[in-house]
């Protein structure tokens, strides 16, 4: 290809994209970066978390990398993006539960924190709950998710289900949709 074809070609290609660019493309541009959103991220690197409710130690938790991010116009959360370990403490302060997962956000002003990616809790029971979801409301007390939780009983029993709910130390649960199986002992009248 000689320089003239290219520049004969240049010459008649550029008008062409020269025209495709309009006055809607700027308007257009000016009003996405009016709509802007900036966030501050403070990043804390490994994190314990401590939660007590009346002077009496709950849970305490560590997290790899712990960041509070707060948005230009909304409310801010902590995200804990290579997960959390939390041990839960019954009242004599003793260790009676624990749960892990590969990521965590918390949501400040909604009282929220959810849960996300292996989500395995264990109970005092001994039982194992696992899910790619839970999330804890705080004000309302319990576990709750929407995404299919797995339970496997300290006796060997298994189960499944959707719409999960559970007191925050798992002593009991419901779910719907459900099935599994059940380890029964003999011999024991109703």
């Amino acid at each position: 290809m000689n320089c003239r074809t290219f520049l004969y070609g240049l010459f008649l290609v550029l008008p062409l994209f020269l025209a495709s660019c309009g006055d809607d493309d700027l308007k257009n541009a000016n009003s996405v970066s009016a709509n802007k959103v900036t966030l501050t991220r403070d990043r804390t690197i490994g994190v314990d978390i401590v939660y007590s409710d009346s002077a009496r130690l709950k849970a305490k938790g560590t997290a790899p990398i712990l960041d509070k991010v707060t948005p230009s116009n909304g409310s801010s959360y902590q995200e804990m993006i290579k997960g959390v370990n939390i041990d839960f403490y019954n009242p004599n302060g003793t260790i009676d539960g624990n749960l892990v997962c590969d990521y965590a956000i918390r949501k400040d002003t909604e009282l929220k924190t959810e849960f996300r990616k292996n989500v395995v809790v264990k109970n005092s029971k001994g039982d194992t709950f696992s899910s790619q979801e839970l999330i804890w409301d705080e004000s309302k007390k319990f576990f709750y998710s929407n995404q299919r939780v797995y339970v496997r009983g300290a006796d060997g029993s298994v189960g499944e289900g959707i719409n999960f709910k559970a007191p925050q130390d798992f002593s009991t649960y419901e779910m719907d949709s459900g099935n599994g199986e059940l380890n029964m002992k003999e011999g024991v009248a109703p």
